[in-house]
């Protein structure tokens, strides 16, 4: 069975009338594409379909999870998915006046599979971290000579070639009260 995949025509009777999906499809052919994925969850994917004679426009929700290594650690991070979007098809070369991206049908088929490994894609945070640093699977935090350690406790150092124009800042204020 090929989910969330389906005929122009199979579309078109359901024209002006509700046509609704709840689907739950496996990607996890998501970690080819990033290697920083650990691991799909099954996504489900739930919304509905407006179609006319020029475009189709479907309004759905992705949800499910990634496991992602923690940037800090190194160990799994649950991260959750929960997207909202709308993506727009245009059927016979139709000209489309809205300021949005659209995508040309090409053949006889709609497959919003691509598109939402595309969304989920673009859904991997460029860092995540986990609550639990201390856990025994997680990489070290501290070794010879060195410590993690987090910004807060790095103490605020001017540099001294900017310690004169600091100084002139000051002097500045001072004069306007």
């Amino acid at each position: 069975m090929i989910y969330l995949k389906w005929s122009i025509s199979q579309l078109q009777k359901y024209r002006n009338k509700d046509f609704t999906f709840d689907e739950v499809i496996q990607v996890d052919d998501l970690q080819q594409d990033d290697s920083t994925i650990r691991k799909v969850s099954p996504m489900r994917i739930s919304g509905r379909g407006d179609i006319d004679a020029t475009k189709i426009t479907f309004h759905f929700k992705i949800e499910g999870y990634l496991i992602l290594p923690c940037s800090r650690t190194l160990v799994d991070v649950k991260f959750p998915i929960n997207v909202e979007t709308t993506e727009t098809f245009l059927l016979q070369d139709a000209i489309m006046q809205l300021e949005e991206d659209v995508h040309h049908v090409r053949g006889e088929m709609i497959d919003l599979k691509p598109i939402i490994r595309e969304i989920l894609l673009l859904e991997v945070p460029m860092q995540v971290f986990c609550e639990d640093d201390q856990s025994e699977d997680a990489a070290p935090q501290s070794g010879k000579d060195w410590e993690v350690i987090s910004e807060e406790a790095v103490p605020q150092k001017v540099d001294p070639r900017l310690a004169g124009l600091a100084k002139f800042f000051e002097d500045n204020q001072q004069d306007k009260d």
